[in-house]
């Protein structure tokens, strides 16, 4: 082991340009303040090369640098080519109206298949379940989320992280406290939800009620609580430690999308995430703004929010592509899928 190679965790999740590393984006991977990787479709090309870019990740320090990715199903799946196509989580809710006990047992099927084939293939990490409720307001969540009830969220999203766990991996939900009732996309804008507390508790109901090891707020602001979007704002994140009793991973949305241009450019971002309570937070599609950081953001030590980042790295190895070929409960997830994905 090459022990100049030895470093915990840092704050923030990376990504890459394409399909395997540059040198730079090596040197930038083992760099103290670089805490993991995040992957998108432009660098997936089949599953044997996804292996390599895994392997060589995780094998630049350690403890290995986690690899994420998002890969919801439905208009959110990174990988497609060799791996089973995903339905949109919707169709679980849709399934639910019909056969909640049918449901509950698919939810829990696609979790393990979600999970196993990127874990076999190298990826640790997918942000999922989307907790937001489907109030027929929010076209970027839209069939994204699994029920506009709250109790049937809940259900079904513990039978999608059961599946999750099943195959070794960790369920990240999002987006905190609720994206479903703002129209804008906080991808190009900055929404804002006008309603105050109170009416948010059926948003908040999957928070209360689902061990999650890990959360992203939403870039969203709720002006009747605070005029700071949610993954700046103290008042968020104290209230989902607090009140919630959350203790795991805080991660940020992606610091480069417009919403959260609000905290002005990207050093001032990502200092107002990091003392609104985030753990790691996220920087995407923007290389220049990953070097701004690197060179000149510097964060004070804390031990807590390492010791959080630390559990990000998968406790148990995953099973390997072969033997998933013959596990009776992936190849019934496998089925379950293209059932639903007609």
């Amino acid at each position: 082991m090459n022990t100049a190679r030895q470093l915990p965790l840092g704050p923030l999740m990376i990504d890459i340009a394409g399909s395997q590393l540059a040198d730079f984006e090596k040197e930038r991977l083992c760099h103290p303040l670089v805490g993991g990787l995040i992957l998108f479709t432009r660098n997936y090309v089949s599953p044997e090369q996804l292996c390599r870019l895994t392997a060589e990740v995780h094998d630049l320090r350690y403890p290995p640098l986690p690899i994420a990715i998002d890969h919801e199903g439905g208009r959110v799946q990174r990988c497609r080519e060799g791996f089973t196509r995903l339905p949109a989580m919707r169709r679980l809710g849709e399934l639910w109206d019909r056969e909640p006990d049918v449901a509950l047992t698919v939810a829990g099927q696609l979790g393990y298949v979600l999970a196993a084939e990127l874990r076999a293939r190298g990826v640790d990490l997918s942000f999922t379940p989307v907790l937001d409720l489907d109030w027929g307001r929010s076209q970027v969540i839209g069939d994204r989320s699994l029920h506009r009830d709250p109790a049937v969220v809940v259900a079904l999203a513990e039978a999608l992280v059961g599946g999750l766990r099943r195959a070794g991996m960790i369920a990240c939900g999002k987006h905190f406290p609720g994206h479903g009732w703002v129209e804008a996309d906080s991808h190009v804008a900055l929404p804002v939800d006008e309603r105050g507390l109170s009416r948010l508790s059926p948003d908040l109901e999957p928070y209360r009620r689902l061990p999650l090891e890990a959360v992203m707020p939403a870039h969203v602001i709720y002006r009747q609580v605070d005029p700071r979007p949610a993954g700046f704002s103290s008042f968020w994140i104290r209230l989902l430690r607090d009140e919630l009793g959350f203790d795991g991973v805080i991660f940020s949305d992606d610091l480069s999308m417009a919403a959260a241009g609000v905290a002005g450019g990207i050093v001032d971002r990502c200092a107002a995430a990091w003392e609104a309570g985030c753990d790691m937070l996220l920087v995407c599609n923007s290389t220049d703004a990953v070097g701004e950081l690197l060179a000149g953001w510097r964060p004070a030590p804390d031990a807590r929010r390492a010791g959080r980042r630390a559990g990000l790295v998968p406790s148990r190895p995953a099973v390997g592509w072969s033997t998933l070929q013959h596990d009776p409960a992936y190849l019934a997830g496998v089925a379950a899928a293209e059932r639903l994905s007609v």
